[in-house]
């Protein structure tokens, strides 16, 4: 222990000062001084609580863009500008070619010039003399039509003849009717007068044998009934030429009737068989057209034109004198055209989660491009687009196909880069798209991800659209992406 010592005074007396009593200590507890935090780790535990805390939060309020993936190509939207093969219309031979590769067309320019093998189309006249053939034919047309006119005309002279003779022969018959009458009424008055004649001789005769009448008169009566009776058999025979005369009449109208039909129906048959050879006549200026035609056609197919203005891609067939079949492929063409569309495959997971109106982030070949899955706002190098068509069936796969067409909207509103054109983005270049699903919190990406979940697709009612830009088909949630959800 040490002890105080004073300094000296100037007296020289030295004062003795006592020594400090020691602080009296408490004994020390060893497990709550392992509880107690030292001062230089509490800023580091609560910096891990606030980043706990801001991760929790982020988790929460964080968007995440769900989507899914598709690869594909570049194609062409509308069929009709696509890439398209010129091919051979008739078998030949190679003449010459009238353009090369890479060489731009405009629609209807020679391509290529090909010569007919075929035996039936050799004939350099065939042309002249089937129009030859056709001028005969419409020579004896000609002839033919006059004959028609000419039979048409005899025709109607019969149908006025008969007109005219039927009326006749019928008045010829009502008057031998009425001769027939007239004879009839004779012969009656003639019955009544020798009727009358025989009574009167009979009188006479009992008068004379009485005395009371001559003999002259008796014989006057006697040549009265020789009178009468010879006067009836005169008017019965007269009777009997009036019948016969009627009978002949009446058979001369029936005669009259059956000649001009039989001469009508003549007529009629000739003019039937006029018209048959001219129908035959008209069939064989028909056939000769076609032929005519198709012999003209046939010599227009020899050369082999551009379809459409366009871009001669590939030349197939090279070498002069290169036999050809109908069919074979020749040269492909690209048409001009400003069309542009994305062909996408999805697999069969992802494909109902899909429909057209959904947006797509499409990475061209190419292309640099920086794809932040979740956030597509902050993508960069990537372009926009939407589905325009799904198809109903896969591709035997089980892989569907999409087409996405450029996002019109968003680009004539400047929001969105347009795509390239199709002098750097060509067809068949190769893409990778993501199609953009509903957008829901980080946190339940994560767990969706960490369970291996497929993405849930929200349906709004009908007529909105859903997050993602898709219109949805019903308000309320199905009872799997409830489930899903929790």
């Amino acid at each position: 222990m040490k002890t105080a010592v004073t300094a000296l005074p100037k007296n020289n007396v030295r004062t003795f000062v006592a020594p400090a009593a020691p602080p009296v200590r408490k004994p020390k507890t060893l497990s709550l001084d392992l509880m107690k935090t030292p001062h230089a780790l509490r800023p580091i535990a609560i910096a891990l609580l606030l980043l706990l805390l801001l991760v929790a939060l982020g988790l929460y309020f964080v968007p995440w863009q769900q989507s899914v993936t598709g690869y594909g190509r570049v194609i062409i939207f509308s069929p009709m500008d696509r890439p398209q093969n010129i091919e051979a219309q008739i078998p030949g031979r190679l003449v010459r070619w009238n353009i090369v590769e890479g060489q731009s067309v405009k629609a209807g320019e020679l391509l290529a010039e090909l010569e007919d093998i075929d035996s039936k189309f050799l004939d350099q006249e065939q042309v002249a003399r089937l129009q030859a053939q056709r001028g005969f034919l419409d020579t004896g047309l000609s002839e033919t039509l006059a004959r028609e006119s000419a039979l048409n005309a005899q025709l109607k002279d019969v149908e006025s003849s008969r007109n005219a003779a039927i009326p006749a022969a019928e008045q010829r018959l009502q008057q031998a009717q009425d001769r027939v009458r007239v004879a009839e009424q004779n012969v009656a008055q003639a019955r009544q007068a020798l009727t009358t004649s025989d009574l009167n001789l009979k009188r006479l005769q009992e008068l004379y044998e009485k005395g009371l009448r001559s003999k002259r008169d008796l014989e006057l009566s006697e040549l009265d009934l020789v009178t009468a009776r010879t006067r009836l058999e005169s008017n019965v025979a007269a009777l009997d030429v009036a019948q016969k005369d009627e009978q002949v009449a009446r058979l001369d109208k029936v005669r009259i009737v059956n000649d001009t039909a039989a001469q009508l129906n003549s007529l009629r048959a000739s003019l039937a068989s006029v018209r048959e050879s001219m129908a035959k006549t008209n069939g064989d200026l028909q056939k000769l057209g076609v032929d005519i035609n198709n012999v003209t056609q046939r010599r227009d197919q020899r050369l082999v034109r551009a379809p459409r203005d366009g871009k001669v891609v590939r030349v197939m067939r090279v070498g002069q004198g290169e036999t050809v079949k109908a069919g074979d492929v020749l040269a492909v063409i690209a048409p001009e055209t400003t069309d542009q569309a994305v062909e996408l495959w999805l697999s069969a997971y992802d494909a109902p989660l899909v429909s057209p109106g959904r947006q797509v982030r499409l990475n061209f070949a190419g292309w640099p491009a920086v794809q932040f899955v979740g956030w597509p706002s902050i993508a960069v190098g990537t372009f926009a687009g939407r589905v325009k068509v799904m198809d109903a069936v896969d591709d035997g796969n089980s892989r569907f196909r999409i087409l996405v067409v450029p996002d019109e909207e968003a680009i004539k509103a400047g929001k969105e880069e347009p795509w390239p054109s199709l002098d750097q983005l060509r067809p068949g270049a190769e893409v990778n798209g993501w199609v953009l699903l509903d957008t829901v919190s980080l946190g339940f990406e994560l767990w969706r991800q960490f369970n291996a979940f497929p993405p849930t697709v929200q349906r709004a009612p009908i007529g909105e659209k859903s997050k993602g830009g898709a219109p949805a088909n019903t308000g309320k949630k199905e009872k799997g992406d409830e489930k899903e959800e929790k």
